[in-house]
């Protein structure tokens, strides 16, 4: 395998895991079973440096152990007439390769158990791990196992048929030994057809252990029979080539080592035929469909992923929505007298110099509006004053106190809930990104298990009506704030009031941008007017805000509504503030208070906005919504890093393609 796909498989191998946990998808057994798959069968086969493994197998009495041992060049594997003799796998291991990084346990992941060295042949007829030596073979870049006999047993009860099959399993090639006896079982063949096909399609050399007497074609046509027992009539496509070696008796002795003859006068020995295998070819014929089949699985758990990841962010812009209805139901009321009186002070106090000294000096006349001249003479006694400004009045205090608990009430119920119901307007970019991420849930996974929002008719426009699942990666922090003491939480957020009620040294400086905004869109007639009135010593420009302070409900009544901008956007906040309507009042009149006014509502509405959501994350909410936006931004990292890896996989050997 290439290198840069082999550590692409193995990068793959460690996120997967990790994006289904970051999400808690909830297929924890198949998640192990593919890691298992990409451990046992892939990375330990597929390293670039990875030997090819033959496993010499056969039933008893065979020959295996002599051909093992003829193969490595010295007698390790004890050989007799005696069927069943060995009971355990032997390695035999290129002594170049003894020191290569994880090779014993990578050769042994189907055992489970790593190889242990041979200190004595008696080893290998005692049940147990898997044993292994060295050997000073020339066929370097191959490992070969010696197996125990598959047909040992009694009555359909065969002793070494799980240890063969993790032989097999441990093997990318096999070299089936049989004899004039039993290259006719059925049964033989049939476990070893069945061992090949169902662990992937492995290759196979035959040996034919036979009597010098056998013709070269009888010999072909019993190995045929073989072949075509184990790998029907695709035989000639999985056949590496047919040996054949003859009975000899010092051979039988252990006094001279196996010698293997090519049936086919075309076929090279079989050291050279071992040799001249294409081991990266081979085993990607062997492994790619298995690599095909990770991929595939790597991908359907990426999809389910991605779906998760959106129902994530679905439930975020739930919980900020709701938070934001909470934050606008804490500010339903304005302490119009607190925040007026300091914009008529500042604005006194950016007044051109001459329109100060007229002020100053300026004689008060007679004037039929008494109810205009009234409010600037309250003006000019309440708001030019130096005394510092009154505390919040006792109404507007408790109707804070009221708005904040049911606010805090509603968000606290919202987040420990395992659904989230919320409502927004059509025109909320919000709501419509909403309902675009459920419309693409939908698509992705041809079922509705997130409830479809609902238009329901709203005033002038339509509402829409979620109902959303909280995601189960938020349930830890869930639990948390489900296990506090909510009338602690609540008395520990209405003893921070007062960061509501305070007009800051950063709101100030707002408003005097803010009045110097107002100066610089006056007409010459508006300042021919101010200059006009401070003759009058009154509050000449500020007529809205006089007369509003002189006549209206110091928390804001019913009446002239403003329309103002929310959190997060929302456009729909209408009642947080209401200019009383007096009889008489022109709509030229209301229409120019309503236009100096909403600004500094608006102005007023940024700042304790701000306050509130602090106040409500950093007691309620902000466990959740900190944990759904980390596992938001890492989970979008990982799965672009996963699909790269996965086009890289797609191409495990040069010019391939799977």
């Amino acid at each position: 395998m290439e290198p840069a796909s082999y550590d692409a498989l193995r990068q793959l191998r460690d996120y997967i895991p990790r994006l289904a946990d970051l999400l808690k998808i909830g297929n924890d057994e198949e998640i192990r079973f593919w890691q298992g798959i990409v451990d046992a069968k892939l990375l330990s086969r597929l390293a670039p440096d990875f030997p090819m493994v033959a496993a010499i197998c056969g039933g008893g009495s065979s020959g295996k152990s002599t051909l093992f041992n003829s193969l490595v060049g010295e007698h390790f594997a004890p050989t007799g007439g005696k069927a069943g003799l060995n009971r355990r796998v032997l390695f035999s291991i290129p002594a170049a390769r003894a020191e290569q990084t994880n090779l014993m346990a990578d050769l042994a992941q189907p055992f489970k158990s790593e190889p242990q060295p041979l200190q004595d042949t008696e080893q290998l007829i005692i049940p147990g791990e898997p044993l292994y030596v060295l050997n000073q073979s020339p066929l370097n870049n191959l490992v070969i196992l010696d197996t125990p006999d598959f047909d040992t047993g009694a009555e359909g009860t065969y002793t070494n048929r799980e240890i063969t099959r993790m032989a097999l399993e441990a093997s990318d090639i096999l070299i089936y030994v049989f004899t004039n006896s039993n290259y006719n079982n059925r049964d033989n063949t049939d476990f070893i057809a069945q061992m090949l096909t169902g662990i992937g399609m492995r290759k196979c050399f035959l040996v034919y252990r036979v009597y010098p007497s056998f013709t070269q074609q009888e010999v072909l046509d019993h190995a045929m029979t073989v072949a075509k027992g184990i790998y029907g009539e695709r035989a000639d496509e999985f056949l590496l080539g047919v040996y054949r070696t003859d009975e000899d008796n010092k051979v039988a002795a252990g006094q001279q080592f196996m010698k293997l003859m090519p049936v086919e006068k075309h076929d090279p020995e079989f050291s050279e035929a071992l040799q001249s295998i294409d081991g990266a070819g081979l085993r990607f014929e062997l492994y790619g469909s298995i690599l095909a089949d990770v991929i595939h699985r790597a991908a359907k758990i990426t999809s389910q992923s991605k779906v998760s990841l959106d129902e994530l962010r679905l439930y975020l812009d739930a919980l900020q929505m709701a938070q934001s209805h909470s934050v606008q139901e804490a500010l339903k009321h304005f302490p119009m007298d607190r925040v007026m009186r300091r914009f008529a002070r500042i604005w006194s106090a950016t007044d051109p110099p001459h329109v100060k000294i007229m002020r100053r000096t300026g004689n008060v006349i007679e004037f039929p509006l008494k109810m205009l001249l009234g409010a600037a003479g309250w003006a000019r006694d309440q708001l030019l004053t130096d005394k510092p400004d009154p505390s919040p009045s006792k109404e507007f205090t408790k109707k804070l106190d009221e708005d904040l608990a049911t606010a805090v009430t509603k968000i606290n119920y919202q987040a420990v809930s395992s659904q989230i119901s919320v409502s927004g307007s059509l025109s909320d970019p919000v709501a419509g990104k909403m309902v675009g991420l459920i419309e693409k849930i939908r698509v992705e996974k041809s079922l509705d298990k997130t409830k479809p929002p609902k238009a329901e008719p709203s005033g002038e426009g339509k509402t829409l009506t979620f109902l959303v699942d909280a995601h189960p990666v938020v349930s830890p922090e869930q639990e948390k704030l489900r296990a506090r003491d909510f009338k602690s939480v609540l008395q520990s957020i209405l003893a921070e009031k007062e960061d509501i009620v305070a007009i800051t040294r950063n709101m100030e400086k707002d408003l005097e941008k803010l009045a110097d905004h107002f100066r610089s869109k006056m007409g010459l007639w508006r300042k021919i007017s101010q200059t006009f009135w401070a003759l009058l010593n009154v509050l000449p420009a500020t007529v809205a805000v006089t007369y509003v302070l002189s006549t209206g409900d110091p928390v804001g009544a019913a009446g002239l509504k403003v329309k103002l901008t929310g959190l997060f956007g929302a456009k729909d906040l209408y009642a947080l503030f209401a200019i009383p309507v007096t009889t008489g009042l022109k709509s030229a009149d209301r229409k120019r208070i309503e236009e100096m006014l909403a600004p500094i509502v608006q102005t007023w509405l940024n700042h304790k906005l701000n306050t509130v959501q602090h106040l409500l994350e950093e007691n309620i909410t902000g466990g959740i919504l900190q944990c759904a936006r980390k596992n938001i931004e890492d989970v979008d990292q990982i799965i672009g890093t996963v699909e790269n890896l996965m086009e890289i996989c797609k191409n495990p050997i040069k010019g391939t393609e799977i």
